[in-house]
Formats: C-alpha cells, structure tokens, sequence
C-alpha cells in the first residue's frame, strides 16, 4: 500500500493512478484520538479529575484516585452525540449531520478499610468499560477544482483518444463506522490519609472502517462527457495494552496535587484488510462511462473484486498529567489538569514506514492541553461546569484546528442513589485532503459535537 505525505487531522483521500483511501501515518494518528468520554459527571467538568479522584473515570486521567471513594459503587453512562460536519470546497459548501446513540462508560469500585494499625488506611480496587474513541461519522464533499484527473477512457478506440481534460465538477462522500474501547484494571490505595497511590492495566479493542467514493464529472471540450467514480474501503481491527500510574498529596483539607503517567498504547498485530490494490492502474472499484461511446468500464466486472490484506504494529503517544485541586469542604471544588503528549514518539513497525515514522519525528509536534473544572453543592444537589482545550499535533495546524471544548451539568444524590447528567459542546477545523500530490487546495471541515451524557450511580 502506498503512503501519503499529506497529514489530515481526519484521515486523508486521494484519487489518480496513485490513489489510496487511507493513509498509515494518518491512521495512527486517528487512533491516538480519544473522546474524553466518561461519567456525566467527569464530561460536566471538563475531564479535570487528576488531583480529585472520587469518580470511576478519574481510572483514565490518574488511578490513585480510586482511593478517594469512601464506599463501594456500581457506576452506567450512556451519552448521546449529535455531529455537524460542514465542508468548503472552491466555494460550495454542504452539511452533514447525524446522531449517536452510546453506551459510554460501565464499572464499579470496591473499597476495604484496613482493620489493622497501619499506615495504609483504605484500599479500593476497580475496573471499568469506557468507549474512548466512536469513529462514526459521514460527510459530502463537492466542487470545481478546475482539476481533470480521469482524463482517459480506458477503452478509448479514437486515434488519437480522447482527451477528458475540462473538470465540470469533483463529489467525494466519506462514511466512518466503528469504535476503540477500552477496559481497565486498577487498584489504589492510601497513606496516613494524604498519600493516595495508583497504577491500572488498560486493554484496547479497535475496530475500524471506512468507505469513501470520489466521483468527476469532466468532458473534452467537444461536447464529450466522462463519468468516474472510485470507490475504496478499508477494514482495520486491533488489540492493544497500556499502562498507567500516578499520585495524589492532600497538602491540607484545602489543597492537594497529583502527577500521574500513561505509556504508550501497544497495538501488537493490527490486520488491515482493504480494496485497494493495482490493478489497470488503478487502486480501488473504479467505473468509467463517457458520451461518445456510450461505454462503460468497471474494472469489477465479473466479479473481479480486489482485496488486499496487511498486518503491522504501532505505538500511540505517551502521556504525562499534572494536576491541581482546591476543596471548599462540603461545598463545592475547583480542579486543573495540564496534559502534555508526546507525538514524536508514535511509530509504526512491522513494514517499511520509514517515512511515516520520520513524518511523526519531523511534522508533529509534542501537544498541550488543559482541563478546568468546578463543581458546587446545594445539599443534595451539584451543579458543573468545565472547560478544555487541546492542540494539534500538526505544525501547521491553525489556531483553530485545535479542539475546544465547553461543558456543564448537575446532579441529585438520592443517598445511595444518584442521577447525573452533562451537556458538551466541542469544535474544530481540518483540512481534508482528497488530491495530494496534484497542485489542488484541501476541502475545509468544520466539525462540531455536542454530547449529552446521563449517569446513574448506586453506592454500598
């Protein structure tokens, strides 16, 4: 399969004879994606839980803070999506919206108190479902680049042919479907009442698809039209293992810090199946009808359809939290996350991608994001609120190519039982790039989500 060099922040699409609908590095890259989906509690306020702990999904930002529950609980979320995409292209525009129904995050945490005179006080193991990465999603793309690249009509007879250089207009629709999911391993466990300590064992099922269809309308300026339409899917699956440990100090019954570290994420064996091989010069399901002949070519016919299949391993960034967090007794809190990952170091292994993993080294950079959350206590009832933002890896993403994102919601503790429910709102840009190597400018995206997440939570 050949390579792009052209980076996407979604994944990138070419047509020509070196047409390819997916590229490795930027497979890579959508696979160290994560949705920061969670509790509706941990979505209200922005993810910031790495000097907080108390919640089933503080296991993904730092596990130490499992320690933090007084009780055992039983913890459900599902949330509901609704994404917006919006292209531009050579000044068409089109929209695109759908909705997502999830199950996001299940688990539970069980926590023992030590009957003995120690240090260690309390101890609470976990483990957790979560949906980390939902990869559905569909856009159409259209427009005139003025660019003919089906100029030929394979079956040409005319001496000389026929040449179908007049662009009338390019169509280019992209459907995504699958998920990365995530299960955790954690245990956490607490010193004097101030040291809490943490590590989880994270495993990862990825699954994968895309189907993509570009189709021109060109003609030879003598009235002869040529139809072409290439179609091209993939099929990705995987497994992969993390690690993750960390720390949180309470300073004082007002203050306290955390620092906690992710490894990489370790796909050992992702198999790839796809239709994109060369054949007649073409890579993918290609027909072709022109004008003159009333012909039609489909290099399909008779069921000749193409597959190819790869395996190879990849490394996702590691990532380093620090984190801050200011209680006001019963009444409410105040948290900060800063998370640096390390892009430079993703890499993909098992072929030849000497060139993707010196696009990683040289055309990424290491990201920053931060993570602000609050949350206030009306006896039974809490209201919250978060905010976060996070860069691109590209360095040459604009300024908003970075993610933003805004969140609020409540809660109401019955006592044993509590309901709660978020709302988030998050939104970028990208270039999306369906003609690399031809001198064409990149289709614009713009792609907005909102989240509604709803918890229920039962304690022991």
């Amino acid at each position: 399969m050949k390579k792009i060099i052209t980076l996407a922040l979604l994944l990138v699409v070419t047509l020509t004879s070196y047409a390819q609908a997916l590229g490795y590095q930027d497979l890579a890259l959508l696979f160290s994606q994560d949705d920061l989906n969670g509790t509706a509690r941990f979505k209200a306020m922005g993810g910031a839980f790495g000097a907080l702990g108390g919640d089933i999904s503080s296991i993904n930002v730092n596990p130490a803070g499992l320690a933090v529950f007084n009780n055992s609980s039983f913890t459900g979320s599902f949330n509901v999506r609704n994404t917006a995409i919006n292209s531009n292209y050579f000044g068409t525009t089109n929209s695109n919206q759908d909705q997502f129904f999830n199950l996001s995050q299940a688990g539970a945490v069980l926590v023992f108190r030590s009957n003995q005179k120690s240090d260690w006080t309390k101890f609470a193991f976990g483990v957790n479902y979560r949906l980390s990465k939902d990869f559905r999603d569909s856009f159409l793309v259209s427009g005139n680049s003025n660019v003919a690249t089906f100029r030929d009509f394979p079956e040409d007879r005319n001496v000389p042919a026929l040449d179908y250089n007049v662009a009338e207009e390019q169509r280019f629709f992209n459907d995504y479907n699958g998920e990365t999911t995530e299960f955790n391993l954690a245990f956490s466990a607490v010193h004097n009442n101030k040291l809490h300590l943490g590590a989880s064992l994270n495993f990862y099922d990825l699954n994968f698809s895309q189907q993509a269809t570009l189709t021109e309308f060109n003609n030879d300026g003598n009235g002869n039209t040529l139809d072409a339409s290439l179609y091209q899917e993939n099929f990705t699956t995987g497994t992969g293992v993390s690690l993750n440990a960390g720390f949180i100090y309470k300073a004082s019954q007002f203050f306290r810090f955390g620092l906690s570290y992710q490894t990489p994420t370790w796909y050992s064996e992702v198999i790839e199946e796809s239709n994109i091989v060369n054949n007649d010069g073409f890579n993918g399901d290609v027909e072709i009808a022109v004008s003159e002949s009333n012909l039609v070519y489909d290099n399909t016919s008779g069921g000749n359809f193409f597959s190819n299949n790869a395996f190879y391993r990849f490394r996702t960034p590691s990532k380093l939290t620090t984190s801050t967090a200011f209680v006001f007794g019963k009444n409410g809190l105040l948290s900060l996350d800063y998370v640096y990952k390390n892009f430079n170091n993703v890499r993909l292994s098992g072929q030849d991608f000497s060139e993707e993993n010196n696009f990683f080294q040289n055309e990424l950079r290491n990201t920053h994001s931060f993570n602000v959350g609050g949350e206030w206590r009306f006896d039974r009832l809490s209201v919250r609120a978060g905010y976060r933002t996070e860069q691109s890896p590209d360095v040459l993403a604009l300024e908003s190519d970075n993610l933003s994102e805004y969140s609020f919601g409540g809660g109401y503790n019955f006592g044993n039982f509590r309901l709660d429910f978020a709302y988030s709102n998050n939104n970028r840009t990208a270039p999306y790039n369906f003609y690399a190597g031809f001198n064409v400018d990149a289709a614009n995206l713009n792609i907005d989500n909102r989240v509604f997440t709803a918890t229920v939570s039962i304690s022991l």
